[in-house]
C-alpha cells in the first residue's frame, strides 16, 4: 500500500505523508504491501505462469539503468542522486512529529489538536493520490516532483516562521498540513514509475531505498529531539523544508532515460480537459481491477489495516508507554526500525521466483511485535519482537513494490501505483479508531492479542490465492542484467 519505498504513513508527519517511496502496502514503518517507498499481471494468473501482458515496468525503460557491457545495474549517477533525495526526504518526514507535537503542546494545543494537524495532511493525501496518479501518468514525473518539493519547501518555511515568531494558530497549520497533502498526492505516484527507469536491477533498487528509509526513521526523531532541545520547534520545520530543497535539488540534476514512443506524458498533449482526464482515471481503475493479483492483495490489506496495523500503532504506545514508560517505547520504536533495515538487506541478497509469496512467508514475522506486547512481555522482549516484525514487513514491502514496479506496463504504472496507495490507506484510519472502543471493552492486551493472530491469517490467505502465491517474477532474478541501450530520442 503500500513502500515503496518505502509510504510515509499518515501519522509521519503534517507534512510529509506520501511522500516516501513507500505509499502503499509496503512502505513506511507499517507493514503495507506497496509502498513503493516506495506505495505501488493479468487477472486469474495461474500459478506458475508469468501473466499474458505483464510487461516490465521498464521494458525499454529498465534498459536506462545498464549499457549492455556488464554496468551495474543499481548504483549509477541517477539512482545516486534518486537514492539521496528520498533519504533525506523521509530523515525530514520522521522529524515531524516530534517537532509538530512539541510545537502545538508549547502553545497551548493538546493531543487532538496535533491529531488534526496530521489528519489534514493524511486526509488530503489519501483522497487526491488516485488523481495524482492520472496527472503524472499525462505529464512529467520528474517536474512534477520537483514542482511539490518546491511547494512543501515554501509551506514548511512558513510554518518554521510561524513557529519562530510565536504566532501559531491551529487552522493555518491545518491549511499547511492540506497543502503538504495535495503536494504528497502530486508527487507519489511518480516514485513507483522512477525507480524502473533508473535501475534495471529493480528489487536491489527497492532495497537500497527501504534500507535508507529505514535508516533515516532511526536518525530523524533523534535529529528532531536535539533540534527542539537547542533551538525550538521552528528549527525543525527550517530543517524539514531544507531537506525538500535538497530533494528538489537532487531531482532537478537527475537525468531520466527517454520515454518509449507513444509514452503517456508524450501523448498527453493530443487530449486534455476533464473528459480525457475522466478516460485516464476510468482506464487506470480497469487495468488495475484486471489484475487478480493487484486487487486481491489491496483487499486483504484492507483487513490488515483494521484489524491489524490500525490497532497496533496506537495500542502499543499506549501500552509501552503506561507500562514502561516513554524510553522503552523509544527503544522498542529503534528494534522496529534496525529490523527494516535488517529486512532491506535481506531483500538485497535473496531473489525469490515467486515474490509475492516468499514476501507473504515473511509476513508472518509480524505476528510477533503485537504478540509481545498484548502478552505482557518485557521489554527485551518486546523489542526483539518489534525487529522480527520490522525485518519480516520490509522484506514483503520490497517483494511488493518490485512485482508492481515489473508487472504493470509502465503506460499505466503511475495510475496503478496511486489506486495501491489509495486502497491501502484506505481503512488504516477505520483501525485507528476502532482501537480505542475495542481496547475499552476487551483491554488492550486482549486487541493486540487478536491483532497478533490476524497478521497469521492475513499471509495464509495471501498464500492461498493463486493468483498471488503463484505470480512468477518477470524481471530476471540475477542481479547483474544486461540490456540494450535505449534509443535517443
Amino acid at each position: 500500500m503500500t513502500g515503496t519505498s518505502s509510504q510515509p504513513s499518515p501519522q509521519d508527519s503534517v507534512a510529509g505523508a506520501g511522500s516516501e517511496a513507500g505509499a502503499g502496502p509496503g512502505a513506511g514503518p507499517g507493514p503495507g504491501p506497496g509502498a513503493v517507498a516506495g506505495g505501488v499481471g493479468a487477472a486469474g494468473v495461474p500459478a506458475g505462469a508469468v501473466p499474458a501482458g505483464a510487461v516490465p515496468a521498464g521494458g525499454a525503460l529498465n534498459a536506462a539503468a545498464s549499457d549492455g557491457r556488464g554496468a551495474r545495474p543499481v548504483w549509477s549517477r541517477d539512482f545516486a542522486l534518486f537514492f539521496v533525495a528520498r533519504a533525506v526526504a523521509r530523515l525530514g518526514d520522521t522529524m515531524l512529529p516530534v517537532a509538530l507535537a512539541a510545537g502545538l503542546l508549547q502553545h497551548g494545543y493538546g493531543a487532538g489538536a496535533v491529531g488534526l494537524a496530521m489528519a489534514s495532511t493524511a486526509a488530503a493525501f489519501a483522497g487526491l493520490v488516485v488523481f495524482g496518479g492520472v496527472i503524472a501518468d499525462r505529464f512529467s514525473t520528474r517536474k512534477l516532483m520537483i514542482g511539490a518539493d518546491l511547494v512543501r519547501l515554501g509551506t514548511q518555511s512558513l510554518a518554521a516562521v510561524l513557529f519562530y515568531s510565536g504566532h501559531v494558530v491551529l487552522w493555518e497549520i491545518c491549511v499547511i498540513g492540506l497543502a503538504n497533502g495535495v503536494a504528497g498526492a502530486v508527487f507519489q505516484p511518480g516514485v513507483a514509475s522512477t525507480v524502473p527507469r533508473l535501475a534495471a536491477d529493480i528489487q536491489g533498487a527497492n532495497g537500497a531505498i527501504r534500507i535508507a528509509e529505514s535508516a533515516a526513521q532511526l536518525a530523524g526523531p533523534a535529529v528532531a529531539g536535539v533540534l527542539v532541545g537547542f533551538a525550538s520547534p521552528g528549527g525543525v520545520f527550517a530543517a524539514h523544508a531544507a531537506t525538500y530543497a535538497v530533494s528538489a535539488l537532487c531531482l532537478l540534476l537527475l537525468r531520466l532515460p527517454p520515454l518509449p514512443p507513444g509514452s503517456r506524458p508524450a501523448a498527453a498533449a493530443q487530449g486534455s480537459g476533464w473528459g480525457t482526464f475522466r478516460a485516464d482515471l476510468v482506464e487506470g481503475w480497469r487495468e488495475f481491477r484486471s489484475r487478480a493479483w493487484l486487487w486481491g492483495v489491496i483487499a486483504v490489506w484492507c483487513l490488515y489495516m483494521i484489524a491489524v496495523w490500525g490497532p497496533t500503532v496506537p495500542l502499543v504506545a499506549t501500552e509501552v508507554v503506561q507500562q514502561h514508560g516513554p524510553r522503552a517505547y523509544g527503544l522498542i520504536n529503534s528494534a522496529l526500525g534496525a529490523g527494516t533495515v535488517v529486512g532491506g538487506f535481506l531483500a538485497l541478497r535473496l531473489r525469490p521466483r515467486r515474490m509475492l509469496r516468499a514476501g507473504a512467508v515473511a509476513l508472518f514475522a509480524f505476528c510477533c511485535f503485537p504478540a509481545a506486547v498484548g502478552a505482557g512481555l518485557g521489554v527485551e522482549a518486546m523489542a526483539a519482537g518489534a525487529a522480527v516484525a520490522g525485518a519480516g514487513q520490509a522484506f514483503w514491502g520490497v517483494m511488493w513494490a518490485t512485482s508492481v514496479q515489473t508487472q504493470v506496463p509502465s503506460e499505466v504504472l503511475n495510475r496503478i501505483h496511486a489506486y495501491d496507495v489509495a486502497g491501502s490507506l484506505a481503512m488504516m484510519p477505520v483501525g485507528q479508531a476502532l482501537a480505542g472502543p475495542a481496547a475499552s471493552a476487551l483491554g488492550a492486551g486482549h486487541v493486540l492479542l487478536v491483532s497478533a493472530a490476524t497478521s497469521v491469517v492475513v499471509p495464509v490467505v495471501l498464500l492461498a490465492v493463486p493468483a498471488i502465491s503463484g505470480l512468477v517474477r518477470a524481471d530476471p532474478p540475477g542481479p547483474h542484467i544486461r540490456r540494450a541501450r535505449p534509443a535517443k530520442h
